[in-house]
């Protein structure tokens, strides 16, 4: 197994390398439908990353990583799972994928929403709407007596 690498994107602008002493992989079976040949094989995939030891985070990436992941996290501990494929190559291929996938997200920094003022043609449309609605409601009135 060779190190995983998470390309540049935001809250990474040099990507990322983890080391593939850091990643857990752990098999077992996976459950499908039958079959003479179900569970022979050991096809399911769980990948293991202990995000508060890795050496390849920052304090930043790794405060902001356990902040957002903080509920698929074990501890400190991310565990991916992969069981889509019957070929234990192919899903150990989807986990990695998977996992970065997971730590790029997780790294972006928060979208700050800049608070802006509405446009004068909404506030236009705003208070045409509202005078229809007070007529509608003036219309449903009794009439006064003259």
């Amino acid at each position: 197994m060779d190190d995983l690498h998470v390309p540049p994107g935001p809250g990474a602008p040099r990507g990322l390398r983890v080391p593939a002493g850091e990643l857990v992989e752990q098999f077992s079976r996976a459950s499908r439908p039958g079959g003479q040949s179900v569970n022979t094989a050991d096809s399911r995939v769980q990948l293991s990353l202990d995000l508060g030891t890795t050496t390849a985070l920052s304090e930043v990436q790794r405060e902001r990583l356990l902040d957002r992941l903080s509920g698929r996290v074990s501890g400190t501990v991310l565990t991916i799972s992969a069981a889509e494929h019957r070929s234990q190559r192919l899903n150990r291929t989807a986990a990695r994928q998977r996992l970065v996938a997971v730590l790029r997200d997780a790294l972006a920094p928060p979208v700050v929403r800049r608070p802006s003022r509405p446009t004068s043609g909404s506030r236009r449309r705003r208070l045409q709407g509202k005078r229809l609605r007070s007529e509608t409601k003036r219309n449903r009135r009794r009439p006064e007596p003259e």
